[in-house]
């Protein structure tokens, strides 16, 4: 029995999928935080579907935290002048980042947007239409193709969230025949709203694990790639502030003590958890992976909407669940695989450190 890895199924790859224990707990972390994130913003809105703070400020706050807890894991091994060296040497690396880094912007403050207007399941839902949107990308950048078993497995789970979202359109469809105009307006809008998140969630993914795997940026640590992306995030959500003219506003007495509050700071630490374990995540896995990561949060987020909110699993969502897990499963037959690159310097997250797949 030494050395047993299951199988459970003639065909399913489980080495493949995790290669080692370590890659079980980033996996489960990762649904976990994810789980987590959806519930506590939804808890965190008044009964109007607003948000008693400024949720721009609130991602900025976040995106601080990220940079401390960052630096904080670099200089456990680093010192800070090495630190400052490596920030300077490698200004160009900083500055690739700011693409991912502005559509993560965009991605985190439209989250609270659409988390007004639905609810984690469907939002869950909705979002999986990203997955064909990442196998292009994937393709383009990795330059590797997806075989006709993956791709089905993609098309599976678009599917899944057509289902899913047709039961959510008729119902508002139902509810606007009854004179109210400006709601399919307010439809539209947030469609457009989750298509513009799927694009950032799909492009800035890839590029991510693009930098931290390819030879442009390979040489920089993991964790001052981190770095990189925090510095520019915080950048990026200034800049969003002082367009909305929210900048000064936002960090009243009146706006931090809102931030401050029990169930907001929750929202903060978790979705600082999300910045660290996603690129923990894509270190060991991919973006592939990542999106049937999402997937499979479907299940415990519909389960836990119904205990906590009350919010019903009707047929619709139960058929659309049950199709994403068939394309998850599907997926797993062969999973898409790619090398790390082996050049990372001393302070990276290499393989013999935390058995991410090089």
């Amino acid at each position: 029995m030494a050395g047993w890895r299951p199988q459970f199924v003639r065909g399913w790859h489980f080495s493949k999928l995790f290669p080692t224990k370590w890659s079980v707990v980033v996996f489960l972390a990762y649904m976990t935080v994810f789980i987590n994130q959806g519930i506590l913003v939804t808890a965190s809105r008044t009964e109007d579907n607003t948000y008693p703070y400024n949720t721009v400020a609130l991602v900025m706050v976040t995106e601080v935290l990220k940079l401390l807890v960052a630096t904080m894991l670099y200089l456990k091994d680093n010192t800070f002048k090495e630190l400052v060296r490596v920030a300077l040497r490698d200004k160009r690396v900083l500055l690739l980042y700011l693409v991912p880094a502005l559509l993560y912007c965009l991605y985190n403050n439209l989250q609270f947007v659409n988390l007004a207007v639905y609810d984690p399941t469907t939002y869950y839902l909705l979002l999986q239409f990203r997955v064909v949107i990442t196998g292009v990308i994937f393709q383009v950048l990795f330059k590797k193709t997806l075989s006709r078993l993956q791709w089905l497995s993609l098309l599976l789970l678009t599917v899944g969230c057509v289902i899913k979202h047709m039961k959510y359109d008729t119902h508002v469809r139902d509810v606007v025949s009854f004179g109210s105009q400006s709601l399919s307006v307010h439809l539209n809008a947030s469609l457009l709203n989750i298509l513009l998140q799927v694009f950032c969630s799909c492009f800035a993914g890839v590029y991510t694990e693009f930098l931290l795997k390819g030879e442009k940026s390979s040489h920089v640590p993991f964790m001052m790639q981190n770095v990189f992306m925090y510095l520019d995030s915080i950048m990026c959500n200034v800049c969003v502030l002082a367009f909305t003219g929210d900048l000064l506003s936002a960090f009243t007495t009146e706006s931090i003590n809102s931030i401050l509050q029990p169930a907001v700071m929750l929202v903060i630490l978790n979705q600082t958890a999300i910045g660290i374990i996603t690129s923990l995540f894509l270190m060991s896995f991919n973006s592939i992976l990542k999106t049937f990561a999402s997937a499979l949060e479907l299940m415990f987020t519909a389960v836990l909407c119904w205990y906590i909110f009350g919010i019903p699993i009707d047929i619709f969502t139960f058929i659309s669940i049950v199709i994403v897990c068939l394309a998850t499963f599907l997926y797993s037959l062969n999973p898409v695989v790619v090398k790390t690159s082996t050049r990372h310097t001393s302070g990276s997250c290499d393989s013999k450190q935390n058995g991410f797949v090089v």
